[in-house]
């Protein structure tokens, strides 16, 4: 009997449902590209039909690409590593905590400083990964097989895959192992037997500062303040820094629990009565990515660049008054994306590469390419951008105005600024960490100072429960996406690979490393992607190497050649904007932002006292010039730019587009066009017309009245219909009636009385 087809269970219309369901839909259908003008000028908010023949490439919840076909324990996915004796080259894997504990750990007071990288750097190395990375976790909790909860066995069984903790460990006796959750498989070919098994990427690949906006649309809206007619962000309704905007807070998921809110026990009344002065609000800030409130420096550079944005939007509004707050709103999000792109490629990855690797590796811009998959490779975000791990330093210090420790909020060890949001609402605001940023050194990575402990040891310890350790879970990752190992990546970078203890000696540049790692490891081929390219000596004035350096140069340059929204492609901006966003400044944007008056001119290099601070005033703080955002007036040939009196009007190309105020239709063409053979601006322009709200039925409550206003309506007590003369002759006719009746009664009841008074005897009378 022939195997059936699944089609014959189940119908076209039941697939959709699945499809949809699932979210694999995002995954699997094409997009329909729009070809209007305004679909030219900006991107998509998920990153679709940036590329038009490929629409998916870089798109939100599509599969990571491949620069090398992964690597699983067997044909069904299963991780590298999932049966511990399985043997790779006659040698099994060793427990990535083994690794962790005996090649990356690091006492916090055993680590040397950079003498010339800032912590900044390293927390822009983070920032910008989150807004080209996010990796799903599978949605599940529990054991598919048995039911366990994840968190709580030390059974493999899909999605678990726990860090098995060795005999020798230091927390051997309090735990035996340490949770892990399996990335979500991604629908296209990720899931047996449809094909290999890949994993998604939650965000758009491109530098665009999605973690400001979001990859959704229900996510940018509802980071928007849509009453706003200035195409402004929302901020915090309950807080500001000193006048100036917070994030607005997340709802909380659970009564009486804030995992952002502070450590200390709080009793149910105080969590009762925060309730109600925050509207049942937790700590926990809402951005465009859901990482944001991982630490301080973290929360930092969400805040200013929510503030970069909105202040960008109010200069645009200044210069274009007759934009709607949709195209501010877009345009101060282009600007603000073209911004990061310029400060990454030109600022950051010079640092890191060093210079002579970067000239090399990131050659000029020839233009948009659209051969160029610009999609996060698999090995990039699991393995090759999680670099910057081992140069954290374990302390966060917070700064006063003076640039020296701050008593009233005192510098913290590491893992108590995780999920420490509230710190910044009730300590002082985001400039206290930002001055800790600029002026304190990164931890410099040596083949003796990998991780320090705070990561290795303390990860999330605040935030209860057991602590995790960052290197076992980065190595986790590796194996459970299935990346081959260090030599397999030397060969694709044309790098020499090792084959013995000598060969790997000589590429680390350190004998003792190269024991540890064939000790653990057993062959040079084992070596896990992620520790052998740490371990790589940096390159001339680069905080990586060799491998690490193609790796990071091979994404980026994929990432600005396929990129049709990149700033210095031709049409995407002017000359004369694309001149200004070349000044761009982190240092200017911190000054504009905050009540910092002090910063360095470049803010990702040492400074090594607070005396070599520049004023914000000074010329080196250059500021971004948005004059050229200034939309003209006339058009060279249909003359005068037709405007609505009532009304948005953008200027695209030859065409006026148009757009009504809330509580107004548009009554004609949606936009209008510069005829050339005329000279005239054809068709006519529409009119806003006021919408009649209250001809809509049970608008209004029942017991209310409705009353149209411009552009709006109110709910109001009915009022009582005027009175006419006759009605009121009869009121005033029936209130001296009433009088009248008073008076004969009163006459009535007196001579009543004087009546009863006479009729009494004699005697009587005398004694009255």
């Amino acid at each position: 009997m022939d195997k059936p087809e699944l089609t014959e269970f189940l119908s076209a219309e039941d697939m959709e449902t699945i499809l949809q369901v699932t979210a694999c839909s995002s995954e699997t259908l094409r997009p329909v590209c729009k070809s209007d003008c305004l679909s030219k000028r900006y991107r998509t908010i998920t990153g679709h039909c940036n590329n038009r023949e490929n629409p998916l490439w870089g798109a939100a919840n599509t599969p990571y690409t491949r620069w090398l076909s992964p690597e699983y324990e067997d044909p069904r996915g299963a991780p590298r590593g999932w049966n511990p004796q399985h043997t790779y080259h006659n040698y099994t894997l060793p427990p990535v905590r083994s690794v962790s504990q005996e090649v990356l750990y690091t006492h916090n007071d055993n680590i040397s400083l950079d003498v010339s990288l800032s912590h900044l750097l390293v927390e822009w190395g983070q920032w910008i990964d989150h807004d080209l990375t996010l990796t799903p976790q599978s949605p599940s909790t529990a054991a598919f097989k048995t039911g366990a909860d994840c968190t709580h066995t030390c059974s493999r069984d899909t999605p678990c895959f726990p860090i098995q903790i060795p005999l020798s460990d230091p927390r051997t006796g309090t735990q035996s192992c340490m949770p892990f959750f399996r990335s979500a498989p991604s629908c296209m070919g990720g899931s047996v037997p449809f094909g290999r098994r890949e994993q998604l990427n939650a965000i758009t690949a491109f530098v665009d500062a999605n973690m400001v906006y979001g990859s959704s649309d229900t996510l940018a809206i509802a980071l928007r303040n849509l009453s706003s007619p200035h195409g402004l962000l929302a901020v915090n309704e309950f807080h500001t820094d000193q006048g100036l905007g917070f994030m607005p807070y997340l709802p909380r998921t659970q009564p009486h629990l804030d995992p952002c809110g502070p450590r200390e026990v709080v009793s149910p009344e105080t969590a009762d009565k925060q309730n109600t002065t925050m509207g049942n609000r937790s700590f926990c800030f809402q951005a465009g990515d859901s990482r944001a409130n991982e630490h301080l420096g973290m929360i930092a550079l969400h805040t200013l660049f929510l503030r970069e944005h909105n202040r960008l939007a109010e200069e645009l509004h200044k210069l274009n008054p007759h934009w709607s707050p949709d195209t501010l709103y877009q345009e101060a999000k282009k600007i603000l994306g073209a911004v990061h792109q310029v400060l990454t490629w030109d600022h950051y990855l010079p640092h890191v590469l060093g210079r002579g690797a970067n000239q090399v590796l990131m050659p000029p811009y020839k233009g948009y390419d659209p051969n160029a998959d610009p999609s996060i490779s698999n090995i990039f975000s699991t393995a090759a951008f999680r670099f910057a791990h081992v140069t954290v330093h374990p302390v966060v210090n917070r700064l006063g105005p003076d640039y020296r420790l701050n008593p009233e909020h005192p510098a913290l060890p590491l893992h108590h600024s995780l999920f420490a949001s509230w710190r910044v609402v009730q300590e002082g605001g985001i400039d206290p960490v930002l001055r800790g940023l600029l002026l304190s050194p990164a931890k410099l990575q040596t083949a003796d100072q990998m991780m320090v402990e705070e990561l290795t040891e303390r990860l999330f310890q605040a935030q209860g429960g057991l602590p995790l350790d960052l290197g076992a879970l980065n190595l986790q990752r590796g194996r459970d996406h299935g990346l081959q190992g260090y030599c397999s990546w030397r060969e694709l970078c044309a790098l020499s690979a090792p084959t013995n203890e000598s060969d790997l000696a000589g590429i680390m540049g350190n004998e003792v490393l190269a024991k540890k790692l064939l000790h653990l490891y057993g062959t040079v081929k084992n070596i896990d992607v992620w520790v052998g390219a740490i371990s790589e000596p940096a390159l001339p004035g680069g905080r990586v190497g060799p491998l690490l350096a193609c790796l990071i140069a091979k994404q980026f340059k994929a990432l600005r050649d396929g990129d049709r929204f990149w700033w210095q492609n031709e049409g995407v901006f002017s000359p004369a904007q694309r001149d200004t966003l070349h000044t761009a400044s982190l240092s200017r944007i911190i000054c504009d932002n905050t009540h910092i008056q002090l910063v360095p001119s470049d803010p990702f290099t040492r400074t090594l006292h607070p005396d070599d601070l520049l004023p914000c005033t000074h010329t080196s703080i250059t500021h971004m010039n948005l004059l050229p955002w200034r939309e003209p007036d006339s058009d060279p040939v249909c003359g005068a730019v037709p405007r609505l009196r009532l009304g948005f009007s953008v200027l695209c190309n030859s065409a006026v587009i148009y757009q009504c105020p809330t509580g107004y239709l548009l009554h004609g063409a949606t936009h209008v066009t510069c005829d050339p053979n005329t000279h005239q601006w054809t068709p006519q322009p529409p009119t806003c017309q006021d919408i009649d709200e209250c001809s809509t039925s049970s608008i209004c409550p029942p017991h209310l009245q409705c009353l149209n206003t411009p552009g709006s309506y109110t709910c109001t007590e009915p009022v009582a219909p005027p009175l006419s003369a006759s009605s009121i002759v009869a009121s005033v006719m029936t209130v001296l009636g009433g009088v009248a009746l008073i008076v004969l009664f009163l006459a009535c009841y007196q001579r009543l009385f004087l009546r009863r008074a006479e009729s009494k005897p004699e005697c009587c009378q005398k004694k009255s």
